[in-house]
């Protein structure tokens, strides 16, 4: 069986002036994974990853943790929405960083409404393409795996693009991408099989590498 793992980037720096790198925790967690793929004796015919810094430093653990270089295609269609932008369609205030469990869940709370205004077609974020031409940049990338010569190939991108993904394959209303896209954890692992003519869902969101009581509280959703 063909099989494309997409892998959600692990923690990355959420509250701070720049988002787009790992946490110390969200590097620890991508070379877990990279272990857990050593051990499960999974290896990749080709590799594919969004330019973001949270993706190819996720990358960079994986292969720490595999104990083996992983030479990507870098590709731009895997790269995030902007959730700042996506945000202002629906609250154009500044929104108050200081860390709490009240904000976090005022952020994503107003990410959830803003992502499904914007996949309706009834915002348009500013710099941003449309949800369409956001989808058509996934499918293309989909399109590329599916003609491909490749058994197993790895995708690690962002909860965005993974969600939009398995969302076309499952065919899903507006509203189920949106809650596919917030509930993936980071560091996940969904798996799609394929043939030349279609995926299908096999797994969403797993997180095996983290299966053990030592790793109970390296499960992070941002």
């Amino acid at each position: 069986m063909r099989t494309l793992y997409l892998v959600r980037h692990g923690q990355a720096s959420f509250g701070a002036e720049d988002y787009d790198q790992l946490s110390a925790l969200g590097a620890q967690q991508s070379v877990q994974l990279g272990r857990y793929f050593a051990n499960q004796k999974l290896s990749f015919d080709t590799v594919l990853t969004g330019t973001l810094r949270r993706h190819t430093q996720t990358l960079a653990g994986i292969s720490e943790g595999l104990q083996s270089e992983l030479p990507a295609i870098r590709w731009p269609g895997l790269n995030e929405y902007n959730s700042q932008a996506i945000i202002a369609t629906v609250h154009p205030e500044p929104l108050d960083r200081t860390p709490s469990m009240e904000n976090y869940r005022h952020h994503f709370g107003l990410l959830r409404k803003g992502l499904l205004q914007w996949m309706l077609g009834n915002t348009q974020p500013q710099g941003m393409p449309s949800w369409q031409q956001f989808s058509d940049q996934v499918m293309n990338v989909l399109q590329h795996v599916r003609e491909s010569p490749h058994q197993r190939v790895l995708l690690v991108s962002s909860g965005g693009p993974i969600a939009c993904a398995i969302g076309q394959v499952l065919a899903t209303p507006p509203e189920a991408t949106v809650e596919l896209n917030m509930r993936l954890r980071n560091s996940a692992v969904s798996e799609l099989s394929f043939t030349p003519k279609r995926f299908a869902l096999q797994t969403y969101n797993t997180l095996g590498h983290l299966d053990a009581p030592e790793f109970v509280d390296w499960v992070t959703y941002a």
